[in-house]
């Protein structure tokens, strides 16, 4: 038997089947079209934003990184909640200019930006973190061509990372961000050059469960980014301290304590130096925001024996949960937490292994699980499901389209 991972609090049954929003799971997927389909939940959503709001410094901006979750109601549920929005294409940019929302509160980071997406982001006034000397001189060029003053900032390499993050995003040789030590003169040429110069972007990594860790990251990018502000020679306008806060996923994850985070970082806002005592100072963050507000439903079609195993097959799989069936860059499959939706609240009674749909043996859900007994016509709920699910996800893999989304 393989232990599943821990289900988010904030999740409750309703006559023994899994509850979202205050509606049974097959009521949701009714009202959502049909199985699979994400559900996100308005309720958590909220909740996150206010707990992590009261466990921050009060100075400190929150900005939600869109590729986390791009759902349209649930980018326009987080507008009025969130300080700003982070992009990484002229694709998200699209999105954001759908909505009724200010889009010099929007920053896009990225290597590879194209042309025409540095012009479009000059154009409707977004913040460039650049990524190098090369795409600086380029946006600046635009900039001249198309008679616009550009805001820009410079993505930093920092020598330092992440301790125990999931992905390592700064320290050694990256195709993110200016090694750090070729800020300052990139600074100076964009200064010199007119522009309207934003400040730093230190971004070292991701899903993180440490909060020492964190503190620690956090206390560097400070650190850093006063350095940086005495060798450009003014203080800094902005300083995006990237993001990094995880969720638990697996067996043995346990939560982020947010407010030892927001205490040490109070305790760093009360001794600023002077380049950053008036700086706008803001995390971003995606999955710690929206990925636990999301469930992923999807029917059982056939239960089968095959050499005394146990299997569910159901009409989902890892065309929409690339993460779940553990092809997203995990090195050990385990299993994330998920539940028989239909009998949420009942014991245990199986171990049985939940498959998708697809002709391939990595479509997998959850292995040797423990779970109440399933029949064809009930729902699996995979956690954990409202970050890098649909959008990160191969759906059009064998045809099989894409998963309806709700939003309640």
């Amino acid at each position: 038997m393989k232990p599943l991972g821990p289900i988010p609090a904030g999740y409750d049954a309703i006559e023994g089947e899994l509850s979202i929003g205050g509606k049974g799971a097959r009521a949701l997927i009714e009202e959502a079209g049909g199985s699979p389909a994400f559900i996100y939940s308005k309720d958590l959503l909220a909740k996150r934003v206010v707990d992590l709001r009261a466990a921050m410094p009060d100075r400190l901006k929150i900005n939600y990184a869109i590729k986390a979750n791009p759902f349209a109601p649930l980018l326009e549920f987080m507008s009025p909640l969130v300080d700003g929005f982070d992009i990484a294409s002229g694709g998200e940019l699209n999105m954001l200019q759908q909505l009724d929302f200010d889009l010099k509160r929007v920053s896009f980071a990225g290597p590879g930006k194209r042309d025409l997406e540095l012009e479009s982001a000059i154009r409707a006034g977004v913040t460039i973190n650049l990524e190098s000397e090369n795409e600086a001189r380029r946006a600046l060029d635009i900039a001249e061509k198309i008679g616009a003053e550009p805001r820009l900032a410079i993505r930093v390499n920092p020598d330092f990372e992440l301790r125990g993050s999931g992905m390592k995003m700064g320290g050694g040789a990256k195709p993110f961000g200016v090694d750090q030590d070729r800020v300052a003169q990139l600074a100076r040429e964009i200064l010199s050059a007119g522009a309207d110069w934003r400040g730093l972007h230190i971004f070292t990594g991701s899903q993180a469960l440490s909060e020492d860790a964190l503190i620690e990251a956090q206390a560097n990018v400070l650190d850093l980014a006063d350095q940086l502000a005495q060798e450009i020679g003014q203080p800094l306008p902005k300083l995006n301290m990237g993001g990094g806060f995880g969720i638990p996923y697996f067996h043995g994850d346990e939560p982020l304590d947010i407010v030892a985070i927001g205490d040490a970082l109070s305790d760093r806002f009360d001794t600023l130096p002077v380049t950053l005592s008036e700086t706008e100072l803001c995390i971003e963050l995606g999955r710690y925001l929206v990925g636990e507000a999301g469930v992923y439903l999807t029917e059982i079609v056939d239960r089968k024996e095959s050499h005394g195993v146990t299997y569910l097959v159901t009409d989902g799989g890892l065309h929409h949960q690339l993460a779940a069936s553990g092809n997203f860059g995990t090195v050990v499959r385990r299993n994330y937490p998920a539940a028989i939706a239909t009998y949420f609240d009942a014991e245990p009674a199986e171990e049985v292994n939940i498959v998708g749909c697809l002709c391939t043996p990595l479509d997998r859900l959850a292995d040797k699980a423990h779970l109440p007994r399933a029949e064809v016509g009930d729902l699996v709920a995979v956690f954990c499901a409202g970050a890098y699910g649909a959008t990160a996800s191969p759906s059009d893999f064998l045809g099989q389209g894409a998963a309806r989304e709700l939003l309640i």
